[in-house]
């Protein structure tokens, strides 16, 4: 036995099939939920599996996900990798256009998608040669375009419950896209042996990794039970997905929501008991804490004992109210990304004053990008990892070849955030070098400046772009989202009075756009492009 997942899922359903594995609610307090143990989700994902290899898709194809949060999502990815089809995330915000680049660059042999994406499916497929097979999660909407799709309840019903595969290896792939803050999006090659270490902690993210992949359903065995996790970004975002399986590999139970709704998912937390929440920075965590101080107060949450953010920088001053409201739990804001999985953890006096101070792993390191040699103390260079990375970007030989090395037999990814390192070995992430603002000579980090943005009173959410400046080459510019609560728009010169006391003067905003909405993705991470567009058309105006 490898290091594969479906093998390791499998060992893991052998040792707790009796076990709920998976709860997933559509719209909560309807009614309308979905409860598997571990050996109905296994059958449920066998007989996908099976439907797809009779349909033609060999091992070693992909099969895009096109899906919101459910059952259906787990389900296929569990299906592919026991059929060893590659998985590929889909990001359901996509248009058509994106859509048809992702479909190509991905080389998707077949596509499950929900319903409610069919226009943009039926616009895409004529311009995606090789994609062949279609599977719709529920029925098509009225007087819509018609497609060559079969239901996936059709192909639920018709294929084996029954295992019955064929061996499998580590080497088998899991790809995930991933769109950054620029450029088209990437799709990332795993092999699952590398993902299970360096994304899923190699079956204990807290402890020590397992010595062999038999430890794995040994220890789930030797276990109890009683750890709830819940996921509330989409799974097609990668993190939400390695947290099903980091809960999978413990056997314990995962929660899912269709979408993230505040309120929703509070009154989960309380009557499902849930102990591990996952979200992205302040985008999901302000507004869940903001429900729970007014119209949800009073929730008991007392089961929680802790919270992880990753994939966007936690302000302080969300941490501040986080600590005032949930004083019991602890609070997590790792540093990860689609190319390195987990990397570290923030320390308790990360903020504004230090900067995003993290104590990392031992697999990574801050590197000058040229030489990829390890930077002194004090010395900006960018961070990296090494051991258990991925094999590139799928399709894309230039980006690879800018990405990934390999250093004295090793390899190594060097990733996209600038940072320093102090003698203790602690690393202060500065930013993305792709987002540095050059004004005058000086570079200014845009995550920076948005922490002291969002610790005003009558800021909510902000987002810092570059925007070109006959004088000083760019100049900073801050979009900024009011609270509701906020009883008059502060001025330009009020925020940078304010800013003024955690920030050097070259970082200080020189222009204020007020937006009614701050936009992300439906993960919370940030669209700096459509921040920069915005700033930019507001100095033109």
């Amino acid at each position: 036995m490898e290091y594969n997942l479906a093998d390791l899922f499998e060992s893991v359903v052998d040792v707790v099939p009796g076990r709920e594995a998976l709860l997933y609610l559509d719209i909560p307090g309807t009614g309308t939920e979905r409860r598997l143990t571990y050996a109905e989700l296994d059958s449920a994902a066998n007989r996908i599996a099976h439907h797809l290899t009779e349909a033609g898709i060999r091992p070693g194809e992909h099969l895009g996900l096109h899906l919101y949060n459910g059952v259906e999502y787990l389900q296929t990815v569990l299906a592919c990798l026991k059929a060893r089809i590659v998985p590929v995330n889909v990001n359901y915000r996509y248009v058509e256009e994106e859509l048809v680049y992702l479909y190509r660059d991905a080389d998707l042999a077949a596509l499950v998608f929900d319903a409610e994406f069919t226009p943009r499916v039926a616009a895409a497929l004529p311009k995606t040669e090789k994609l062949r097979h279609l599977v719709r999660v529920g029925a098509p909407p009225a007087g819509g375009p018609r497609l060559p799709a079969v239901e996936f309840t059709d192909a639920e019903r018709h294929g084996s419950p029954e295992r019955g595969f064929g061996p499998r290896s580590a080497d088998d792939l899991f790809i995930i896209y991933t769109g950054g803050t620029t450029g088209m999006p990437k799709g990332v090659m795993w092999r699952q042996e590398d993902l299970f270490f360096a994304g899923l902690g190699g079956g204990a993210p807290t402890g020590e990794p397992v010595g062999s992949p038999g430890e794995l359903a040994r220890r789930v065995a030797a276990g109890g039970e009683g750890i709830t996790f819940f996921p509330t970004p989409p799974l097609m975002h990668g993190t939400s997905t390695l947290t099903s399986f980091i809960a999978f590999n413990f056997g314990q139970r995962v929660v899912l929501h269709r979408k993230f709704v505040p309120e929703e998912v509070l009154r989960t937390m309380e009557k499902e008991r849930v102990t591990s929440v996952s979200l992205v920075g302040d985008a999901m965590l302000r507004p869940l804490l903001d429900a729970l101080s007014g119209p949800m107060k009073g929730t008991d949450c007392s089961s929680v004992f802790s919270v992880s953010s990753s994939g966007a920088v936690m302000s302080d001053t969300v941490r501040d109210q986080f600590r005032a409201l949930l004083p019991h739990v602890q609070l997590l804001d790792n540093f990860g990304s689609s190319e390195s999985g987990f990397n570290g953890t923030a320390t308790e006096d990360s903020g504004p004053e230090k900067g995003f101070r993290l104590r990392v792993n031992s697999r990574t390191a801050v590197v000058d990008p040229a030489s990829y040699e390890p930077v002194g103390v004090g010395e900006v260079g960018r961070v990296a990892q090494h051991g258990h990375v991925p094999l590139g970007y799928y399709n894309d030989p230039r980006k690879t070849a800018e990405t990934f090395f390999n250093r004295n037999g090793e390899r190594w990814v060097l990733l996209g955030d600038m940072a320093t390192v102090d003698e203790e070995g602690v690393v202060t992430v500065l930013g993305r070098g792709s987002q540095c603002i050059n004004t005058g000579g000086e570079k200014v980090y845009p995550e920076e400046v948005e922490q002291a943005l969002k610790s005003h009173p009558d800021v909510y959410d902000a987002l810092v772009a570059g925007v070109p400046d006959a004088t000083w080459g760019s100049h900073v510019a801050a979009v900024v989202q009011l609270r509701g609560s906020a009883r008059r728009r502060p001025s330009l010169d009020e925020l940078q009075a304010h800013c003024r006391t955690r920030l050097a003067g070259y970082k200080i905003p020189r222009q204020l756009v007020i937006a009614d909405r701050i936009r992300r993705s439906p993960s919370g991470k940030a669209d700096y492009r459509w921040a920069k567009a915005v700033a930019v058309a507001a100095d033109r105006g």
